[in-house]
Parts: C-alpha cells; sequence; structure tokens
C-alpha cells in the first residue's frame, strides 16, 4: 500500500505505482446528495454509465467527447484533470522561453504560434489552454474535489483546484503529498437538463477550440439557475459566472443566449492567432445554451 508519509520527499523524475488503491477509488455512486466518482474510474466507465447519462449528461458527454475509445478505457478521472497544457513550446524544450517550464524565461506563444492557446484567465506570463473536457463539467456544477493528504483529509472546490498564470509553473492547489480520491457533484434541479459542445479541428481524438458544459434550471423559458464551465479557450477550467448572471431572472431565447455569450467573453484577451477564438467561444456558448433549453427532461 502506498506510503503517503513518503510522497513528499519523491523526487519528480521517480514513478509510483497507485494501481493497488483501485479498490478504494474506483466507483461511481449517485444518493440523494449528488454524484460519487472515484479518482480510479475509468474515463469509458463514466461515459457508458445509464444513470450518469440520464441524470448528469454533461458529465457522460464531455467523457464521450474526450480522447480516443482507446484511452478512455485506460485513463482514469483524476489522471485527466490534472493533465498538463499541450503548448508546443512547453512541449518542446527546444524553445528556450517557456515560463512553464523555466520561470522567468518568458512566454514564446505570446508573440509565436498561438492559434490554440486561451483568451481568457490569461496574463503576461502565460496563455497556453487547459486542455480538458471532463473539467469544464466539474467547474460547471461547482464539484468538490476530494483529497487525501499525510495529515488527512480534506475537500476543495474544483473550481480553485487549479491555479492562474501568475505562476506558470504551479498548476494545482494540491500540496507535496496529497492525492486526489474522488470527486462529489452535489444534486440540482439543472444536473439533467445539461450537455456539453465540443468545437474541435476534426470530429475525434482532438482537442477542443472551444467548449462549454450548460446546466440549466428553467420554468418554461425562464432561467431560475444557470451554470456555464468553458474549454479551450481558457487557461484554466473557466467558470462563466458573467455569463451566468446575464441568463438568470430572464427569458432564454437567442437574443439572451447571445447577451450572455458576450458577457463571458467581454474579458477576453487575444493574439494574432487566436483572435477567432472569442468569437467561436460566443458561438459555441450560444449552441450549448439553446441545446439544454431544448432537451426533453425524463421524469
Amino acid at each position: 500500500m502506498l506510503d503517503l508519509m513518503k510522497l513528499d520527499t519523491v523526487r519528480p523524475q521517480q514513478l509510483i505505482d497507485i494501481g493497488d488503491l483501485r479498490s478504494r477509488f474506483d466507483y461511481i455512486r449517485i444518493d440523494d446528495h449528488g454524484l460519487h466518482l472515484g479518482a480510479l474510474t475509468r474515463m469509458q466507465t463514466v461515459a457508458e454509465d445509464p444513470m450518469i447519462n440520464r441524470l448528469y449528461p454533461v458529465i457522460a458527454q464531455a467523457m464521450q467527447l474526450a480522447a480516443s475509445p482507446q484511452i478512455r478505457n485506460m485513463a482514469t478521472l483524476a489522471g485527466n484533470v490534472l493533465q498538463r497544457s499541450r503548448c508546443n513550446y512547453f512541449r518542446n524544450s527546444g524553445w528556450p522561453k517557456c515560463n512553464k517550464r523555466d520561470p522567468g524565461s518568458g512566454c514564446s506563444a505570446i508573440d509565436g504560434v498561438n492559434r490554440k492557446h486561451a483568451v481568457l484567465g490569461v496574463g503576461e506570463h502565460c496563455i497556453s489552454a487547459y486542455p480538458g473536457d471532463f473539467a469544464q463539467a466539474l467547474v460547471a456544477l461547482d464539484a468538490m474535489v476530494q483529497i487525501l493528504a499525510p495529515g488527512g483529509a480534506r475537500a476543495l472546490r474544483f473550481e480553485s483546484l487549479h491555479l492562474g498564470p501568475e505562476h506558470p509553473e504551479l498548476e494545482t492547489a494540491l500540496l507535496p503529498g496529497e492525492l486526489i480520491t474522488g470527486f462529489v457533484v452535489p444534486a440540482g434541479p439543472w444536473t439533467q437538463r445539461s450537455t456539453y459542445v465540443k468545437v474541435r479541428d476534426r470530429e475525434s481524438y482532438e482537442f477542443a477550440l472551444a467548449s462549454a458544459a450548460v446546466a440549466l434550471h428553467l420554468q418554461g423559458a425562464r432561467v431560475l439557475a444557470a451554470r456555464i464551465g468553458l474549454g479551450g479557450v481558457a487557461y484554466r477550467p473557466w467558470r462563466a459566472h458573467e455569463a451566468e448572471a446575464a441568463l438568470v431572472g430572464h427569458t432564454l431565447d437567442e437574443t439572451r443566449a447571445q447577451a450572455a455569450a458576450h458577457a463571458a467573453f467581454g474579458a477576453a484577451i487575444t493574439r494574432e492567432g487566436n483572435a477567432f477564438k472569442a468569437d467561436l467561444g460566443r458561438r459555441t456558448l450560444v449552441r450549448a445554451l439553446l441545446q439544454a433549453q431544448a432537451l426533453e427532461i425524463a421524469s
């Protein structure tokens, strides 16, 4: 069994096999409090689960549109949310300027090839985009992350797990010796009326240029509550609070959806290569909102 007390002494190049923990952290449970997912549950297991597809469709859809079937059959939920940037300047050590890899060296992407880079939540130190899909559903649904540490267990809002670009070399709020053990998605009247829309260069095995995870609580066409997560366009999993505020209390139609989308990207910072992303992100969000509105909810 893994000794958590020794994790903070492990050198970065060392690998740790946590396979023995699967019996404890591979599970799917749904109760009155919400959806409980183990950190070592396979992505494909979640994608195929009939209750998740019915009660939390945005999560199932995010899984179905992620990676390839071969990867989903092997990848775990915790591993997926902790995947690192796909920025070529970060991945290729031949580029000397990368604050994520070498703090203080600069960011080659700012004035380089930045078509796939972020326009929300960026700063002068880094404009890389968070690549995952599952995280957008988790941030939209205000999920909690369960963490096991040498000193005991703690919980963290998923929205607080990934850090901003001020110090790109620090990617998450996890401390040395800590492991993600699971996720809790609270129950709510919006979880069934939820959807995930992903726009990419090709239809399979590709990261999002823009994505939107949307969950709505409606009374007729009036929005009582809205939950929105954006992907492909942001430095980290992005909760679009401004867009949510633009929807609540209003009748949802295409005009209102467009207003919410413009609010979501009001603070966008674009570069030469990724200037299209603000408009693409707005269109993606409008599409997701109207799709969620049109859903027929099973009783």
